[in-house]
């Protein structure tokens, strides 16, 4: 019998230790080790009992139709891949008080209604709590509930009721009693999510885990956890704002690329479906430093506005402040813009901001961000019904992004019938698009050419 010893293990990501460390050598926190008892190891080829198991050709493997779920919330669809899969498992993280219990609970009330018997396995809230939140959103018929934090009775209740949507919430709040370790701890979340996992793909029970997330804004637990599971969605959003994003970071059954866009309102979450028009009705025309940029999330465009303040400085190094674009590539535009286009701004304060709390990651970005900044520097607006997009190469050319037709096309559907693109290189440009290869040339057709 393989006798028993301690570990200490990191709770923030999992590094194990035979003694206590005051800091963690593999993600550098400190005071993060916790003692965890373990069975000790136990050398040997493997067991003597083990058969050979007989295999399955790929050819002979059969699929069904029917394997996607909805949850009738279109954009959480989107998200997922046109719903959820069978037998799969899919963790959601977000800050506290973000709305993944609100956006989940909303999905039970949607599959209850159309058939899909749903538990929720509740773990943070009372079955009061749990209530109020249901008659808010309208969530009641279809939803069975189970305050739970024992896996071994949550699997027990699965087995037993059979229901065909299992959403647990959270994960750091489930224990497994046979395991040594407070519920959240590394060995626990790696072990109730085996069994839960386990459970998933034995009885094809589509599971949604809702997983606590660190100060990073990692989900919290081992990293085992993401790659044990078929989905990872991360809900992002800003208290201040009343946007919610949901966007998969890993998704065995479809695009990481595509999201999902929500509002906050006092009945839940509402679906977002156009929302370049909400991104830009507040926007103000005839002032400088703003530009509209055509970006793309997955296989939407998306109009957002990019705005920049360039202010003299009185400090010996000049400001330089983003929101919503990473600070790395506003240096850099910065930087072509001064030596390429002869826009000096080192003895200046730059803001720079993307209305709505949406971020842009796309080198897209280059091209309006360089417009706002020249034309905030030069204090000329952009004409109006005017939108860009463009990467900024360091020698100061524009390059081509890809999908040039549906931006323009949203940019045109919502009225703005001028957009500077990049020189295609000989293919064809939508109508009312105006083709730059050169920074200069793109800032000498918005916004003149003296500086």
């Amino acid at each position: 019998m393989a006798r028993s010893r301690t570990t200490w293990r990191c709770q923030q990501c999992g590094y194990g230790a035979p003694k206590w460390l005051g800091r963690c050598p593999d993600c550098g926190e400190f005071g993060s080790f916790v003692e965890e008892s373990a069975p000790a190891g136990v050398s040997g080829a493997g067991s003597a009992d083990a058969r050979p198991r007989a295999v399955t050709r790929l050819a002979d493997v059969v699929t069904e139709d029917g394997q996607r779920i909805l949850t009738g919330i279109a954009e959480f669809d989107r998200v997922l891949g046109d719903g959820l899969v069978r037998g799969s498992v899919v963790l959601i993280g977000g800050e506290p008080g973000i709305g993944k219990s609100t956006l989940l609970l909303q999905a039970a009330g949607r599959l209850g209604d159309s058939g899909v018997p749903v538990l929720y396995v509740c773990g943070e809230e009372s079955l009061q709590q749990v209530r109020s939140r249901a008659d808010r959103i309208g969530a009641k018929d279809g939803v069975a509930l189970l305050p739970e934090v024992d896996v071994t009775a949550v699997e027990a209740t699965v087995l037993a009721e059979r229901p065909g949507v299992v959403i647990v919430d959270s994960v750091q709040t489930l224990f497994d009693p046979a395991l040594d370790g407070v519920p959240g701890s590394v060995g626990q979340v790696r072990a109730t999510a085996a069994r839960l996992v386990r459970l998933a793909k034995t009885h094809d029970v589509t599971l949604i885990v809702v997983g606590h997330v660190t100060k990073d804004g990692t989900i919290a637990g081992p990293r085992v956890l993401e790659h044990v599971v078929d989905t990872v969605l991360y809900f992002e959003g800003d208290a201040d704002h009343a946007f919610r994003i949901v966007r998969a970071a890993k998704n065995r059954f479809g695009s990481v690329s595509e999201i999902g866009i929500f509002e906050m309102t006092g009945t839940g979450l509402a679906e977002v479906g156009q929302p370049s028009g909400l991104l830009l009705a507040q926007r103000a025309r005839g002032v400088a430093g703003s530009a509209v940029m055509a970006t793309m999330e997955g296989s939407r465009p998306l109009l957002v506005e990019v705005q920049a303040l360039v202010s003299p400085s009185y400090l010996p190094a000049p400001r330089r402040l983003s929101v919503g674009v990473d600070s790395s590539r506003l240096l850099q535009v910065l930087a072509v813009l001064e030596r390429r286009a002869g826009i000096a701004l080192g003895s200046y304060d730059v803001y720079v901001s993307v209305v709505g709390g949406i971020r842009v990651a796309e080198p897209a970005v280059d091209l309006p961000l360089a417009l706002a900044l020249a034309s905030s520097k030069t204090d000329r607006p952009l004409p109006d019904g005017c939108v860009s997009f463009g990467e900024v190469g360091l020698t100061g050319d524009v390059r081509a992004v890809p999908h040039t037709d549906a931006r323009v096309r949203e940019a045109r559907r919502m009225g703005l019938e001028r957009a500077i693109v990049p020189d295609p290189q000989g293919r064809a440009l939508p109508d009312g698009a105006i083709p730059v290869s050169t920074l200069s040339e793109a800032i000498g057709n918005v916004c003149g050419t003296d500086r």
